[in-house]
């Protein structure tokens, strides 16, 4: 990829941190790639054996991994868009280099809503997990409820820092909840008969839309790699990310295709026994909360930061600065409830949160992005020329799945 530019435009929103009560940019490479794994492998991953239902084996594999290799650069277009603006700490403060104070606005208000969304597709799974492991379904608003109130308590640290052995927690339990999934569904031999009718147009985009769902990490990467001591670290950080959720997501989503068969459900640890979903329910508490976590906390912190940025409040450990941040907290969680409650059905939260924003923050702003640092006043050589192409393509991409997913799973419902 081309990096024509070196010098850094901008100033950083952390500032100089030194001798300050609360220092930000403490993350190493690989506590950053932990973070970034936590946050993007977690709901995601048991939705994609049903992909490989929905499209087939073979093109379903091609479509998980021609999507990691997508994400993959656009990640460090994202990352060389930070190296050359300091200043971008959020997916609005990106769109304020681009299209001034509009963009800023615009993209502010569509990176909250996307995270309030993901938030919510957690508090819903944590009802889900609580029903499942009571054996009781009555309470789902209180189980809601009681999950909301844990994930304020872990959104209440202020440095993503604090996040980094939660996340490593997070996500040896999903790897836990999936070997657990894949045991139980070798000891339940699948049914002789497939009951799956053929997928229609509209299950195929809704397929592809949550394997879009399942990389769609790329709207916090900018606060992921403004908290590294060094920024020029963030393509350690996105490697380990990327290598690990591109063989994690493809080996599962095959292991559980094949144990199970096409009547697999979505998610998919509800397509083995009782007692296995129970285990594997259980394994999965951590990282139920802690991915919403932290996707809560950069959508607090990009608030904070509007409102504190440039005031001495936002290094302060004062009973005001930090009863602001948890004000903030509940404010957000209480709105992901409210969603939660009203859109109460795993693949129509994903499918939702897809065809509103996941595809356009991972393929068309980052084109867009490239664009913008490598196209003004260059001179146009056969490899800029293929870049521009493939840029263009991201764009086109994120269009494409915006329009087709929302078309098809909301319009025809």
């Amino acid at each position: 990829m081309s990096q024509p530019h070196t010098n850094c435009e901008g100033e950083d929103l952390f500032g100089d941190e030194t001798g300050l009560e609360v220092k930000y940019k403490t993350l190493t490479w690989w506590q950053a790639g932990m973070i970034m794994i936590a946050e993007t492998i977690s709901l995601g991953i048991l939705a994609l054996p049903k992909v490989l239902a929905t499209l087939g084996l073979f093109p379903g594999i091609a479509v998980i991994i021609g999507v990691g290799v997508l994400t993959t650069y656009t990640g460090l277009v994202i990352g060389e868009f930070k190296r050359r603006y300091a200043q971008t700490h959020t997916m609005a403060d990106a769109g304020s280099i681009l299209w001034g104070r509009t963009g800023f606005e615009i993209l502010g208000a569509a990176q909250l809503i996307f995270f309030i969304f993901v938030m919510a597709s957690h508090i819903l799974t944590f009802s889900i997990m609580v029903s499942v492991l009571t054996g009781y379904s009555g309470c789902t608003v209180l189980f809601s409820v009681a999950g909301g109130l844990l994930s304020i308590v872990f959104t209440i640290p202020r440095r993503l820092e604090s996040l980094s052995f939660l996340s490593s927690i997070s996500f040896a339990s999903i790897l836990g909840a999936v070997l657990v999934s894949m045991v139980g569904a070798s000891l339940n031999k699948p049914s002789p008969i497939q009951t799956s009718l053929p997928p229609t147009f509209h299950d195929i985009v809704v397929a592809i839309a949550n394997v879009v769902f399942a990389y769609a990490g790329h709207v916090a990467f900018f606060a992921f790699f403004s908290e590294l001591r060094d920024v020029k670290d963030y393509p350690r950080a996105l490697a380990l990310l990327q290598v690990t959720e591109v063989t994690l997501y493809t080996v599962t989503a095959i292991v559980l295709y094949v144990l199970v068969g096409k009547d697999i459900a979505s998610p998919s640890l509800n397509s083995v026994s009782p007692l296995f979903k129970k285990i594997a329910y259980g394994i999965a508490i951590p990282t139920i909360v802690i991915a919403g976590v932290v996707n809560a906390h950069v959508a607090v912190k990009s608030l904070y930061l509007r409102m504190f940025h440039g005031r001495n409040a936002m290094h302060s450990r004062s009973f005001g600065a930090i009863s602001l941040w948890v004000a903030v907290c509940a404010t957000l969680w209480f709105l992901a409830w409210v969603v939660g409650e009203s859109i109460p059905v795993f693949n129509d939260i994903l499918g939702l949160t897809s065809s509103l924003f996941a595809s356009w923050f991972t393929f068309s702003l980052p084109g867009l992005f490239w664009l913008y640092l490598n196209v003004p006043g260059r001179p146009l050589g056969w490899k800029q020329t293929m870049l521009i192409g493939f840029s263009c393509m991201n764009v086109i991409i994120g269009l494409v799945v915006v329009s087709w997913t929302y078309r098809c799973h909301w319009l025809t419902n």
